[in-house]
């Protein structure tokens, strides 16, 4: 066997193993922040892959409680990095098998689908969730903003919990996803005189 072939069957064998690795997991495709009356609202998709182990689990009826965490942390020279903000958003995926529906829930609103896959769809997206209040923030100053979501393993049933201990399938979360933030002085109206 040639050196070349030999070397074109790892690259190949390399691209397969990471594909298939990256299959399974949460990854960040899009973040938006925008400002409204009360302040900053984010909208965010995820690319949410469930593991067999894990689509087992849901079709069984356990509970996945994913937890979609927003940080805005404020760089100081003489101490600790200041996190003015920390919020962190619940969404609830469980499997009915009585009436063979999936359930996405965010607080007290719920939303029923007949396949996990539209179920994953709405999961992954977050829309107008309020991260910022303009009380919370100050003009002008340099921000470092941060996103990320993760399956909260401490809600799952207790023997569950011990899987995820022992288990890389049940640690499902994204990276931390970071970029600067500056927020603009308000325009303020002067009042005709």
């Amino acid at each position: 066997m040639s050196l070349r072939l030999l070397a074109s069957l790892l690259l190949a064998l390399t691209l397969v193993c990471s594909a298939a690795a990256r299959a399974e997991g949460i990854a960040i495709t899009h973040i938006t922040l925008e400002g409204n009356d009360d302040g900053y609202a984010l909208d965010a998709d995820f690319d949410v892959e469930l593991s067999p182990r894990l689509e087992d689990a849901v079709n069984n009826g356990v509970p996945m409680y994913f937890v979609v965490e927003f940080e805005l942390t404020r760089s100081r020279w003489y101490w600790f990095d200041e996190r003015p903000v920390s919020r962190q958003l619940v969404l609830r995926l469980a499997y009915h098998a009585l009436t063979r529906q999936y359930r996405v829930s965010r607080g007290a609103l719920h939303q029923s689908f007949s396949s996990l896959t539209e179920a994953l769809k709405v999961l992954s997206r977050v829309r107008a969730w309020q991260v910022l209040e303009r009380k919370e923030i100050d003009a002008g100053t340099e921000y470092q903003a941060a996103l990320r979501m993760r399956l909260d393993v401490a809600q799952l049933p207790k023997p569950f919990q011990v899987n995820a201990l022992t288990s890389r399938e049940w640690n499902l979360a994204s990276d931390w996803q970071r970029w600067p933030l500056r927020f603009k002085a308000p325009v303020t109206e002067k009042a005709p005189q």
